[in-house]
């Protein structure tokens, strides 16, 4: 299977650089499987699609403000993007300008609120990272961190919490599960209101979700790891509605592959924390997911092989032209799909 089957053209003007004014007034492209049909609805519509009895996972994981800028003690101006906690207040980062930054070169960020210390290269070009401060590491990073945009992303983010979902919980991604932005408070209760079950997954999102696919060839394509976890409480859940025959919906590709990396042959889950690698393009058999929510992905990436796989890659392809010809909204602040 040729990755360039994946490409499509998209106007530059279609990629959303900033939220829309409010989190459920987002489109939202319903797709029927079974039907092949395309609706164009507003995304606070999901609640007339999901059914008493349904189970909704989404990935509760909260995105750091991982970007810092800072200085050498040269005054070299430098930027760290953290990756993910080594141990302690060791971090792996990726640093600019790498070749400035060698081991043993340190670094000063937010007036000297926060410092760091080269320790070693890591494959990759990525760098083991100490840090030295007085305080709670987080509570600074909230000060001075900035929030790590997608690189399709130019324009500055005026308010931090509108790249979190409402229900963001554990700190530790470096991208946010983008799926989960268009739900408010206030739709959610609906949701339960309605007699939807709604369950919880975490899985730190890794920078390596921007990263573009280099082989030709999709099998060729190894994935990123990302580290995951989830309870008993929610796994109880997932298995349940399994049971009474009600629908899982995930929330996100994050959360559909939290599901499918832990799911059995008959669909069912267990709590399990570990990494995932898993790679989900056609021919995948899903075992645990019925449906699926999610943004509009990049043109030849992994996430527009795995909604492929779930609804047929010619089927999402005409979608993707529909959207494009209807003007929604693209990549992490844009619109959404729903396929059921």
């Amino acid at each position: 299977m040729k990755v360039s089957d994946f490409n499509y053209d998209l106007p530059e003007e279609l990629i959303a650089q900033h939220p829309s004014e409010k989190r459920d007034e987002s489109r939202l492209m319903v797709l029927n499987r079974n039907a092949k049909t395309i609706e164009h609805k507003v995304f606070k519509n999901i609640l007339d699609y999901l059914k008493p009895g349904d189970c909704l996972v989404r990935n509760n994981t909260k995105v750091i403000p991982a970007r810092l800028y800072g200085k050498k003690e040269t005054g070299a101006n430098v930027e760290f993007l953290l990756l993910n906690r080594i141990e302690g207040d060791i971090w792996e980062s990726i640093v600019r300008p790498g070749n400035k930054l060698h081991v043993g070169t340190k670094v000063v960020f937010g007036d000297g609120l926060l410092q760091a210390e080269i320790l070693d290269t890591m494959p990759g070009g990525t760098r083991k990272v100490k840090f030295y401060y007085e305080g709670i590491f987080n509570e600074i990073l909230d000060q001075i961190g900035l929030m790590p945009l997608p690189p399709y992303i130019h324009e500055t983010l005026k308010e931090k919490e509108r790249y979190q979902t409402v229900y963001a919980k554990y700190e530790g991604s470096a991208a946010a599960p983008t799926a989960g932005l268009h739900f408010t408070e206030e739709l959610l209760n609906k949701i339960k209101e309605k007699g939807v079950e709604i369950a919880n997954v975490t899985l730190h999102v890794g920078i390596g979700t921007f990263r573009p696919v280099k082989e030709e060839t999709v099998e060729d394509h190894e994935m990123h790891t990302e580290h995951f976890y989830i309870k008993q409480e929610d796994v109880d859940k997932i298995n349940k509605t399994r049971q009474n025959g009600g629908r899982v919906i995930a929330v996100g590709t994050t959360s559909c592959r939290v599901l499918e990396s832990i799911a059995d042959e008959n669909g069912m889950v267990k709590e399990t924390e570990g990494d995932t690698n898993i790679f989900i393009y056609p021919g995948y058999q899903f075992k645990c997911l019925d449906a699926l929510i999610t943004n509009f992905h990049l043109p030849q990436s992994t996430l527009l092989m795995l909604v492929s796989a779930l609804a047929g890659k010619d089927y999402i392809m005409e979608a993707y032209q529909e959207a494009v010809k209807e003007k929604y909204r693209f990549f992490s602040f844009g619109d959404a799909m729903f396929i059921q």
